[in-house]
Parts: C-alpha cells; structure tokens; sequence
C-alpha cells in the first residue's frame, strides 16, 4: 500500500470514509529510535486486532521498513509495512538523516512530536474516532524544544481540554478482574506533590473519574478507593497532616455530593493493595494451581474490591500497577472528546532491533481504544 502524507491523508479514502460504520483508529509511531515500530508491526500482524476497526500508522515509512527488514531474522509474526495504512509524517532531510535506532536525541524528539501533532489534527477533524500512542522519550521532547511532561499533556491541550486525567487499566490474566487506577497528581517531583495537592484539583480528578466509568465502562453505581497522602494515612497529623487538614473534609463533602457513588477512604496507602492484589491474582492456593491459564471470577467476588482506585501520586499508583500488571495496563486518557490508549512502559532504546520487544501491551491498548469508542459511538 502506498503510504500518504499528511496533505493527501486529508482527502484519502483510506481514512476519510463517511459510507463506513467502522471504528478508524490512529497509531502513533511514538520515538523512531524506540521499539515503538516493532511493537506496531508486531501487533498488527495479528488478525483479530483488526476485527472491529480499521488502523493507520503515523510515522515514517522508511522506518518502519527498515525495522521490518532488521527483524525478519527473528522469525516473529510482523505486518508487512507495504500492506498498512500509513500517514508518512514529512520530515525535513537533516531530522531524518539524525534518527538512529537504539538511540533517542533532538531529531527523534522532533519526529514523535510530528507524528503525534499529525494523528491530533485529523483525529479532531473526525477521521479518526481514537488514537493509540506508541511510547515516546520525555527528554527527546526537550532536546527538540517541546516543553510539555508527556503526551497526554499536548492531547488535551491541542484538543482544547483543561479538565484531564490518566487514568490506567488492566485486566487480570488470571482472574478476569479488571484494575482501574487513576493518579491524582502525575508527572511532578515528590517534594511538590503536597502543594499541587489541592482540594480543587481532587474534585476535578474525582469527577472524570466517576464520568469516565459511567459513560465509557457503563459502571452506573461505582465504588471508587481513595487513598491516603502520608503513611497510615497521617496518623492523626502525627504522619503528616493533609489528611487532617483538609482530605478528610474533602471526602465527606464528596460522599454527600454523590448519592449514587461508594466512595472509600482515605485509606493507608501501604494497604490499600492488598484487596487489589489478591483480585487481581486470586487465592494463593488457585493462583499456585493456575499459574499463567485462565480462572474464574468466583474466589474473587468475596473480596469486595473497587471498580477504580485514586492514587495521590505517581508512584504511590504506578508502582503496585507494573507489580501486577507491567504487561497488561494501559494509559488511558479521560476527560479528551476523542478516545486515547497508549501502552504503559517506555521507548527501550537498549532492545531495538533484537526482537524481544512484547506487543502484548500495544496489542491491549488498540483493542481498549477499539472497545471504549465503539461504546461512545453507540452511546450517541
């Protein structure tokens, strides 16, 4: 298939097709130096993550060539380049002839940033109802002049959002039990998580939150667990005093605001994943007998779990979510008025091109972005 720019993507009936009833998804390549090609390729060659929408890569051919001529020693399952839809992203030759694979730098930050600006603007056009981002390199992003602490940062802010949160899910392989969780604060320094901690902020967060798991996952009455800020959640003040001084006062008010909404807190956060924990693995003696295969749900409803949790920082979230879930969780931005996924870890510059880069993550992330804006489209 012959790949387009970005000025015959506009008028393409690849992507612009107003007869079609099916989902069109966009891809992003994220860093060219990264495992975002591999990861691409490598999901979608299989069959099934196709079944219910149609995907167009934005990024570079020529990359994505060369990652699937370098990996064809690895015997892995990868789509043919030539066989996708594909938005060749223009870069201007100096940018181009600077990207390396297995290396990330200014001219790779410059194209993950095209091919992200790129996959927005036809999204907000309505060519696309979702966009899949493969992961990118923060300190690229600098290099090159983009001043911004992540991609979810330029979504909202090109979408014209200022109501956004990350939220991130994963469903247990063993369990079936899905794990939402949402962080409060996100791409900060620890010693300034207390001061952008603000009763403001919580409510905002909250309500995407409850807005996100009614409209997109149909969870009409949720129970969402709140965490504690210090250790035992402050100990009276002894651990810290924000949830004296102002959390506790924030939930109650909440819980009184949202008749229809079981809202937890503040838990300690050193045992707030213990129910999780086990949902998500099931009984020691199930989990021991099950090791990797499937299990039912039913040593699981006993356990009383949440249908999201909220993490008051980044850690504090991120850490028990890639102990259980490294693999399966997916970033999913809310409060955007188009579905975003992207997989949950890095660009992994030190694997380019070795072959052992698992797709199982990007493979969720579009069948997530598939599934969630499937469900807007048919919500009206």
């Amino acid at each position: 298939m012959q790949p387009l720019n970005l000025k015959t993507a506009l008028k393409s009936e690849i992507i612009d097709r107003p007869n079609s009833h099916r989902l069109h998804l966009a891809i992003t390549m994220g860093d060219p130096g990264g495992i975002g090609a591999e990861i691409i390729l490598k999901a979608l060659a299989d069959p099934s993550i196709t079944e219910n929408c149609c995907i167009t890569v934005f990024g570079t051919q020529s990359i994505l060539k060369k990652n699937y001529q370098l990996l064809q020693t690895t015997g892995e399952s990868l789509a043919d380049p030539e066989s996708l839809s594909v938005v060749d992203v223009p870069l201007n030759k100096t940018t181009l002839s600077q990207i390396t694979l297995g290396q990330g730098n200014q001219a790779s930050g410059k194209a993950s940033f095209a091919y992200l600006e790129a996959a927005i603007d036809l999204t907000i056009k309505g060519r696309f109802q979702g966009i899949v981002t493969a992961p990118i390199a923060k300190s690229c992003w600098k290099a090159a002049g983009f001043n911004y602490p992540g991609q979810t940062e330029i979504l909202a802010q090109r979408a014209g959002v200022e109501k956004f949160g990350m939220l991130f899910v994963a469903q247990s392989p063993h369990t079936g039990w899905t794990l939402r969780t949402l962080l409060a604060t996100t791409h900060i320094p620890l010693c300034q998580v207390s001061a952008n901690l603000t009763p403001e902020l919580m409510t905002l967060k909250l309500e995407l939150l409850i807005n996100c798991l009614q409209r997109d996952f149909s969870i009409k009455k949720p129970k969402i667990i709140i965490s504690g800020l210090n250790p035992h959640s402050g100990e009276q003040g002894h651990l810290g005093t924000e949830e004296k001084d102002w959390l506790f006062f924030w939930l109650k008010t909440q819980q009184k605001r949202y008749k229809d909404v079981e809202l937890v807190g503040l838990v300690p956060p050193d045992t707030m994943w213990v129910k999780p924990g086990k949902s998500w693995f099931g009984s020691q003696l199930k989990f021991m007998q099950t090791k990797n295969t499937s299990a039912d749900n039913s040593n699981t409803s006993a356990i009383d779990s949440g249908d999201a949790y909220v993490a008051l920082y980044h850690d504090q979230g991120l850490i028990p979510v890639k102990l259980m879930a490294f693999d399966q969780a997916i970033n999913t931005t809310i409060g955007l008025p188009f579905i975003r996924t992207s997989p949950d870890h890095g660009t992994a510059f030190d694997i380019v091109g070795k072959g052992i880069a698992r797709a199982t993550s990007m493979k969720t992330a579009i069948k997530l972005a598939s599934k969630l804006a499937y469900h807007r489209l048919t919500l009206g």
